[in-house]
């Protein structure tokens, strides 16, 4: 089966491959030809996740997803949640969201530095109807980050039970314990469901 993910990220791309398996082919928008920006105009998860996924639908009539993440840190009232990509402004760079964060939380103590990360999966089928699912990754923020190179706040991000940083465990490790990982494989437990009837 062939589904379209609303993005443009590859990051994103290699690790729902990871998730979906070979049972599914999954492009982005970029792969047949759209260069554009997806909107994102909603102050909620959910309402930006379905805009992004109703927005490919109406382009290519395909079967498609997205989703939107955020990072809701409790000692700053659940900041920088829905705006967590641009945190630190705009153009995206989470190297500066990541100093931001840090900054906004300064000596805060570890225990008081709870946060998770909130991911809306949205789909929509071949006849147009939109489900949605959710997943969530309870964990810390480290005082600082361990590597450069990884994705988004997953260098200052430590899942609860853990003592290492999302960045430093493996991506098979980390589709399983991830908020991204949950609501994925709540939506191909959902495709799979309905590929078998």
């Amino acid at each position: 089966m062939e589904i379209l993910f609303a993005s443009a990220n590859r990051n994103k791309l290699f690790e729902a491959r990871k998730i979906f398996g070979p049972d599914f082919t999954l492009l982005l928008p970029a792969d047949l030809g759209f260069t554009g920006d997806i909107p994102e105009t909603h102050d909620t998860l959910a309402g930006n996740s379905a805009q992004k996924a109703q927005f490919v639908w109406d382009l290519f009539g395909k079967p498609c997803f997205s989703d939107d993440t955020g990072l809701e840190v409790d000692a700053l009232g659940g900041a920088p949640g829905v705006y967590s990509a641009r945190y630190a402004g705009e153009p995206f760079n989470a190297a500066r969201n990541i100093e931001k964060l840090l900054r906004e939380l300064g000596d805060t103590p570890y225990e008081a530095r709870t946060a998770r990360f909130r991911c809306v999966v949205s789909y929509i089928d071949p006849t147009g109807t939109l489900t949605q699912f959710e997943g969530r990754c309870e964990g810390h923020i480290n005082f600082a980050p361990t590597r450069s190179d990884a994705f988004g706040y997953d260098p200052v991000f430590i899942p609860e039970g853990l003592d290492v940083t999302m960045a430093e465990i493996p991506v098979e490790v980390k589709n399983g314990l991830s908020h991204r990982g949950k609501a994925m494989d709540q939506l191909v437990c959902h495709l799979k469901q309905n590929l078998a009837r």
